[in-house]
């Protein structure tokens, strides 16, 4: 196609076989405004839910072998502030608050793995515990230098 407005007219087209083809096919399961082409047939769909199941089953095993104080966020975050408040010269020496992001990023994103929020009732990150966790400790140190 040629010229101007049979581009518009070709997608009309298009849309119109596509909508055919699946009036014929017993295809009741199109959402209007999506594309078909974005729509995934129930074996795919199948294939993606074992796919993310085998993820996050996987997911959960990582920390399987760690020891609790080290694999809970809060608690990490704990000895951290007890090493600030009995060393204060050696935990500001160490650039603490530089480190922290790079060490908690793999518990955290261990925790995001599950989360979508595109889902209907997904929790917000303000909710959750490790997020919380920091804030408190963000809190508790700048309550600590303002002293």
């Amino acid at each position: 196609l040629t010229g101007e407005g049979n581009s518009s007219e070709f997608i009309s087209k298009c849309r119109t076989c596509r909508r055919q083809g699946r009036e014929q096919s017993g295809g009741g399961d199109h959402h209007e405004g999506l594309s078909s082409d974005e729509e995934l047939t129930p074996t795919e769909v199948d294939e993606f839910q074992k796919s993310k199941d085998n993820v996050l089953e996987d997911s959960r095993k990582i920390f399987e072998d760690v020891h609790a104080d080290f694999c809970d966020i809060r608690k990490i975050l704990l000895k951290f502030q007890e090493w600030k408040e009995k060393f204060p010269d050696s935990y500001c020496d160490a650039y603490i608050s530089f480190c922290l992001p790079k060490l908690l990023n793999p518990l955290i994103r261990a925790q995001l793995i599950s989360w979508n929020p595109l889902e209907q009732n997904f929790t917000e990150l303000e909710e959750m515990p490790w997020f919380r966790a920091i804030e408190e400790f963000s809190d508790a140190e700048n309550v600590s230098e303002s002293k």
